[in-house]
């Protein structure tokens, strides 16, 4: 299975094949006028947020009467990496547009030598367009920021939300410009919430996606995806797919996650992430009945990294596997049950927590079951994430 993103890349295209995968929704292709190619939220300017759309039922025509004209259609001149066409959204009155990072990076044609734009053009919903200028990008989180003057055209920013009250079942509207068809509407439902998803920026997996059944297709990436108030919940960022178009399987990266890369770029031009140097597996109640772990639930360390966090602390990492009901389970190191408090029943949690609450630097009880059964407290101080591009 690989993923694709929702901005078709070109060199993702090519490397199409009959099994499923997943890509990136945006379009790499000549650029030219007839292509179809947790942190807080920075607050807006008194009296400038807009209302939510409604407060109870969801209309899809209020909510892109509403939207759309936040949202733009994004042309990057990536050198002699060829041109992306992706999508975005206006997020303040000052022009700062949140999109993803692999519609206006190299990064697809060259992990190893990652590059921004040399050019970057927003087109309006009106047909203007405009340069706009690259703040920065955050190739964990598939998270790119750009500014437009406002001077140059009037801008309309959209309310950001919060991805985490976001639960399975409730409607969403995706917003953006498909194949270059500019300001397209596609409506659907949360599928899926909390799922941890292989990025298609760097090696380390996106923590806390959002699974949705609204087609999103090639040139959507970047663009919104709104709740039923009209709120933005996440990034259209992905497809998983064996036609290499929508089939009823997308993803977006979580708008809370979006917001901490926002934050962290506007002020500093660069994001940190925690990092523990530990590889983990789930534990479930009949793997802890069958190997005599004290915990139904929590993460086992398979691997720890010479040389990380981890490692100093002196957290163990497997020593042996076994088989049980066709799953390699790896034992012999420390089951993870808590974090800085909060409890751990996943290899996910994990990974959501060092990623979305932690901060590099911080010194964290890490709460472990030592040989399935001894209870012990370890602190761990968190390193800075290596680069993952490559």
């Amino acid at each position: 299975m690989r993923l694709w993103a929702a901005a078709g890349l070109a060199v993702v295209t090519a490397a199409l094949g009959a099994g499923a995968a997943l890509l990136a929704v945006s379009a790499t292709e000549l650029l030219d006028e007839t292509t179809t190619t947790a942190v807080a939220e920075a607050a807006p300017p008194p009296g400038t947020t807009p209302a939510p759309v409604s407060s109870g039922r969801f209309d899809p025509r209020a909510v892109y009467a509403s939207r759309a004209p936040g949202v733009v259609t994004i042309y990057a001149r990536l050198g002699q990496d060829g041109t992306s066409q992706g999508s975005g959204f206006v997020v303040d009155r000052e022009g700062v547009i949140l999109t993803n990072a692999h519609v206006i990076t190299n990064v697809a044609e060259s992990p190893g030598d990652v590059r921004g734009a040399t050019a970057v053009y927003v087109e309006f919903t009106d047909g203007e367009r405009v340069e706009a200028e690259l703040v920065g990008w955050d190739l964990f989180s598939d998270v790119g920021v750009l500014r437009v003057r406002p001077a140059d055209h009037a801008v309309a920013p959209v309310p950001l939300g919060v991805s985490s009250r976001v639960v399975v079942g409730e409607p969403v509207a995706a917003i953006g410009s498909p194949f270059g068809q500019q300001t397209s509407l596609s409506v659907g439902v949360v599928s899926a919430i909390g799922r941890s998803i292989d990025s298609l920026t760097s090696t380390f997996a996106v923590a806390n996606a959002i699974q949705i059944d609204a087609p999103i297709n090639r040139g959507n990436s970047g663009g919104p995806l709104f709740d039923a108030t009209g709120r933005v919940i996440g990034i259209n960022a992905q497809i998983q797919s064996t036609s290499g178009t929508a089939e009823g399987v997308g993803f977006a990266i979580p708008i809370d996650l979006a917001k901490r890369s926002l934050d962290q770029l506007l002020r500093t031009g660069r994001v940190r992430y925690a990092y523990i140097g530990v590889s983990t597996q789930d534990v479930t109640p009949g793997i802890a009945q069958e190997f005599d772990l004290e915990a139904q639930r929590g993460a086992l360390i398979t691997r720890v990294e010479s040389g990380t966090p981890a490692a100093a602390a002196g957290l163990r990492g497997g020593s042996r596997t076994e088989i049980f009901n066709g799953l390699d389970v790896t034992l012999g190191g420390d089951l993870i049950v808590a974090i800085a408090g909060s409890p751990v029943r996943s290899a996910d949690d994990v990974s959501r927590l060092v990623t979305t609450r932690l901060r590099p630097g911080q010194r964290v009880p890490f709460t472990i079951l030592r040989g399935g059964t001894r209870k012990l407290t370890i602190d761990v101080e968190l390193g800075d994430r290596p680069s993952g591009s490559g």
